[in-house]
């Protein structure tokens, strides 16, 4: 069977067909998926932070509420259960370090949640207003997302009163990379006070 010679026009159609697949396969091959959808994977991931973010920054709003009802507290309710129970701020201190490990053991599901790092925050910084001693611990966490909220809300929620304070949530980006769903790294200062009254002179360390 002969083929018939392609006409002039039809040579031009069939060239730039064969040149536009040329080019998408370029472009997949070199451009798509080594550069675009990595930047797309990023944007994507920045845009769950930046939801994560939000979400707990609204919910530390509600401490200015939970310090007055701390700072309104009376000499005659120093028994109450809104105090750290240890009267030293070194127990104090790894009572609160205990509790976050005790909390992330109780809220694994729906994804993992692990302390990575945890230590004691000496001279913690203090207000003006604060009138009982303050003790404070430095949390690293690798956590998804389901168990981090309900991790944060424990601490927060309960009693004695604790706060959430320096809160920095991010993803590792090298284990983005190598997973887009790698849990997040979080890092924040837990407090409370102890029912020592502070004294005049301990204004603690700026930071």
């Amino acid at each position: 069977m002969k083929l018939e010679k392609l006409k002039p026009r039809e040579s031009r159609i069939a060239a730039l067909l064969l040149l536009l697949a040329v080019l998408v396969i370029a472009y997949f091959a070199l451009l798509h998926w080594w550069f675009v959808a990595p930047l797309k994977q990023i944007d994507a991931q920045m845009d769950d932070l930046r939801d994560t973010q939000a979400r707990f920054a609204s919910a530390l709003a509600e401490k200015p509420q939970l310090q007055k009802r701390l700072n309104a507290l009376g000499q005659g309710q120093a028994s109450s259960n809104a105090f750290l129970p240890e009267d030293d701020a070194n127990a104090a201190a790894a009572g609160l370090m205990q509790r976050v490990v005790d909390v992330v053991g109780a809220h694994q599901q729906g994804g993992s949640c692990d302390v990575i790092q945890k230590m004691p925050v000496t001279n913690p910084r203090t207000d003006a207003s604060d009138p009982y001693k303050k003790v404070a611990v430095s949390i690293s966490l690798r956590c998804e997302v389901e168990p981090l909220g309900a991790v944060m809300y424990a601490l927060e929620q309960n009693s004695p009163y604790l706060f959430i304070d320096d809160l920095t949530i991010y993803r590792n980006p090298v284990a983005a990379q190598k997973n887009p769903n790698a849990p997040m790294e979080v890092q924040f200062t837990l407090f409370g006070y102890i029912r020592q009254p502070r004294q005049s002179g301990d204004t603690g360390a700026s930071s």
